[in-house]
């Protein structure tokens, strides 16, 4: 459709994909690069996406470029020298960071942008690929209200629950804060799990008692759906990227002046679990290395 932006993508992993496959569903017109993996950029070019070599060139081409990408560091790669977005990029043109970054990054990187004469937003995800592909993610986009409102169409056609939720950074900082929650509530359930087998009581039992009262939520039952049921990717978020995300909460923190307390044991778990081969499995799956700590003591 004419009237759709262009767009430019960076970051074609699962989520990126999907993302990717759902705009173009829409009819938006794509220009994407490939990173470590092709194929979802195979994907995207058998659908009628043009392929760019460059950040640069991404950005030359679209009107609003997108990231989802895995950290600020590969953020900052693909947006910085002389091949970067930055460079490419023409005046009033949107760059939305759709991955989960440390907000520092974000308004240092908003600066070099607005100093380009075009437009920076967060707008991290909740929810899995399989909602990107249905236009049902959650969305906490962060930027200047004109941006936002230029923004919104698109975000709309991704998500379902599309909040703005403040200025530049304000995105990052919720999301962080959110996963800080999620993966220590992960945690802590997996051990529960791991320690039931322990103490002999069974998993189902455990849950059955637990998940009666307040403590029910929806990570309790991911969790248990690997425990119990032997499906270790209801929650498609690896035990590495889980890592990642809750050293950048204690980086936030550090930024902030103050030191996370709760953070502390998740944080300690998920990076021994990493160190000893665990990285590429689901967070839920921390279930499993709960219990070979506990079989060896």
């Amino acid at each position: 459709m004419t009237n759709r932006p262009a767009i430019g993508f960076i970051g074609l992993g699962l989520m990126g994909s999907a993302m990717v496959e759902r705009l173009q569903s829409l009819g938006y017109p794509l220009t994407v690069i490939a990173n470590r993996n092709r194929k979802g950029v195979d994907a995207a070019v058998g659908r009628g996406a043009t392929e760019a070599t460059t950040a640069r060139a991404v950005a030359q081409a679209s009107d609003i470029v997108m990231m989802c990408m895995d950290t600020s560091a590969s953020v900052e790669s693909r947006m910085l020298g002389d091949d970067g977005v930055i460079a490419g990029l023409k005046p009033s043109t949107l760059v939305i960071d759709f991955g989960t970054s440390l907000p520092g990054s974000t308004l240092s990187l908003g600066a070099a942008v607005e100093a380009a004469g075009a437009h920076y937003m967060d707008a991290p995800l909740g929810r899995t690929p399989a909602f990107a592909v249905e236009g049902k993610l959650n969305i906490m986009a962060a930027g200047a209200e004109a941006d936002y409102q230029r923004a919104e169409p698109v975000l709309k056609d991704l998500g379902e629950n599309v909040f703005h939720v403040g200025a530049l950074g304000a995105g990052h900082t919720l999301k962080l804060i959110n996963n800080f929650f999620a993966m220590t509530t992960a945690c802590a359930m997996s051990e529960a799990f791991a320690m039931a087998d322990k103490a002999g009581v069974p998993r189902q039992m455990l849950y059955d008692v637990m998940s009666a009262g307040p403590l029910k939520s929806g990570m309790m039952d991911f969790v248990k759906a690997n425990a119990i049921d032997g499906v270790p990717d209801k929650l498609a978020f690896s035990i590495a990227n889980g890592s990642k995300d809750i050293g950048y909460y204690a980086t936030m923190a550090d930024d902030l002046g103050t030191t996370s307390l709760m953070s502390v044991a998740a944080k300690q778990a998920l990076g021994i679990a990493k160190a000893n081969g665990h990285g590429d499995k689901m967070v839920p799956q921390m279930v499993d290395f709960f219990a070979e700590l506990f079989k060896d003591r």
